[in-house]
Formats: structure tokens, C-alpha cells, sequence
């Protein structure tokens, strides 16, 4: 096949020695199948920003660091050096995500390498050793649903203890490996203390997983593990072996509504004394 212009400057340094095919084009790359040596891997080259559907919102790059305050300037005029900036945060938040679940034991691909716009990673296989189908091509019966739907909660769960939420989870970028599901596509990930929407970013990862595993176990569809998930790393209890029930406790003590009132006219009389003095002193000069 034709060598990609992103992949010859690592065939030429011997990063990888064959392209033995495309493997797939998605919204924010086009991944391929190399060997490295005895091993076949991924190479993931990331396609320009105009060239990609997936937009670069800005509730996926709040709470992204950049080096300095020019950099922060350039993004905020949207230069030529700006845009390449975000394009190098961009590629850099997967490669940062994948090493830090990588370590806390979340089941994504292992990454290699990143250079030039291409990151060079880990190919998942199913127990037959070929390429690992996505959740979305697989049938399930209820039980197993269940099964898969447990496995990938603890994973949510692990990456949130790790301080990350992927931010676009679905079952189109879940793939089922011979071990089991694995998490992929992490460009858009977040920070969960850094960023201002973590929550809802994460509750509506959970929530798609219980679509699409509602399918088949439709119990699902009435839980409420995301905002259980959130409720728990807020006040923190979350842990990667923490047992969810799916339900939130929810308050059904009454409101005190005169002592709300009451508070509110010591409040209003409080600030109408501050304006009195004010104007005495103000008189008095």
C-alpha cells in the first residue's frame, strides 16, 4: 500500500518497520495496523483540525495547562502559533490520559510513543489474535450485558479515581479484547478537578453506557450510577472497589421555610443599617 506522508518519518527512523494496512478513519484520525519488529501495533496520525468533524470544544480544553502566558494569549486570538498550540494540548491530553489510566490499571490500549502528530500504541485483539471488534458490533444477552456493563462501571470508576473522566463514551469506542472491554479514543478527556462541566461530562459517559447496555438488561435504564459516582468523589469515598447500588439518597426533611424568611429580613435589615452609617459618615465630612 502507499506509505501515509505522517508514517514515513518513522519508517525512516526505524520506529516502525512495515504499514501493513488501514485499519479504520474516524472523526479525529485514521488509525493503522505496523509492525514494530515481531509485534503489530497501532498508529493512530491524528488528522488536521480542518479536516476533523470533532470540534475542539471549549468544555473539553477548560481546565488544560499551557506552558506559558504567551501560549495562553496565542489560543485566546486564534493565531497560527495559537491553533498549533491547541493542536499539540490536543494530541498530548490522549497521550497524557492513556500513560496515567495505563498506570492505574484501567484497561486502555498501552501507549508507545507520540511524534509528529501520530501516536504509536498497543493493537487490541480478540482471543483469536485479529483485530478487536467495538461494543456496538457484538450481540449480548441480558446476563452478559450485565456482566459487561459491572466491568466497565469499575472502569469509570477507576479513571475517576486517577482524576479522569474520557469525556465521549459510548459503546463505538469501547472494543471487546479477549480480557475483556477496553477504553479507547482519549483526546477529549478532562480533568476531573480541573475542569468546570467534570460532572456532566461524566454522568453523560455513565448514562450512555446504561443506553446501550439497556438494551438488553432494560433494568438498567432506571439507575442512576452517574450522579451515585460523582456524589461519592465529591464527598471523598469514592474508591476503585467502592459497591454501587444505582440509587442516590435523596433528603425528605422539609424546608424551613420561615427560617429561610427570617434569615433573609436579618440580612436585609443588616445591609439597610451598613447604607444608613454610610450616608451619616458621608453627611458628616
Amino acid at each position: 500500500m502507499k506509505i501515509p506522508k505522517r508514517l514515513a518519518p518513522l519508517l525512516d527512523e526505524g520506529l516502525i518497520d512495515e504499514v501493513i494496512g488501514q485499519l479504520m478513519s474516524g472523526k479525529e484520525a485514521t488509525v493503522y495496523v505496523v509492525r514494530c519488529g515481531d509485534a503489530a501495533r497501532c498508529a493512530k496520525v491524528y488528522k488536521d483540525a480542518r479536516q476533523r468533524s470533532f470540534r475542539q470544544a471549549t468544555s473539553y480544553r477548560d481546565g488544560r495547562k499551557v506552558k506559558s502566558s504567551r501560549q495562553a494569549r496565542a489560543m485566546e486570538k486564534g493565531t497560527r502559533y495559537g491553533r498549533q498550540v491547541q493542536e499539540e494540548l490536543w494530541q498530548n491530553a490522549e497521550v497524557d490520559a492513556l500513560f496515567r489510566l495505563a498506570n492505574a490499571g484501567v484497561r486502555v490500549p498501552q501507549p508507545y510513543i507520540c511524534t509528529d502528530g501520530v501516536l504509536l500504541m498497543e493493537l487490541v485483539v480478540d482471543a483469536s489474535g485479529d483485530v478487536a471488534p467495538r461494543l456496538d458490533d457484538v450481540d449480548l444477552t441480558e446476563a452478559r450485558a450485565l456482566e459487561m456493563h459491572a466491568l466497565l462501571l469499575n472502569q469509570v470508576v477507576r479513571m475517576l479515581c486517577a482524576g479522569v473522566i474520557h469525556g465521549d463514551l459510548s459503546e463505538y469506542n469501547i472494543l471487546l479484547a479477549a480480557e475483556g472491554p477496553v477504553i479507547i479514543d482519549l483526546p477529549q478527556a478532562v480533568d476531573a478537578t480541573g475542569n468546570n462541566e467534570a460532572a456532566s461530562m461524566l454522568k453523560r459517559d455513565v448514562d450512555n453506557l446504561a443506553a446501550y447496555f439497556g438494551r438488553f438488561a432494560p433494568q438498567l435504564l432506571s439507575a442512576d450510577y452517574g450522579t451515585e459516582i460523582w456524589s461519592l468523589f465529591e464527598a471523598g469515598h469514592l474508591h476503585v472497589d467502592v459497591a454501587l447500588t444505582g440509587r442516590v439518597k435523596t433528603t425528605t426533611r422539609p424546608v424551613d421555610l420561615d427560617g429561610v424568611l427570617e434569615e433573609l429580613e436579618e440580612t436585609r435589615l443588616e445591609e439597610d443599617a451598613r447604607v444608613r452609617r454610610q450616608q451619616e459618615l458621608s453627611a458628616g465630612r
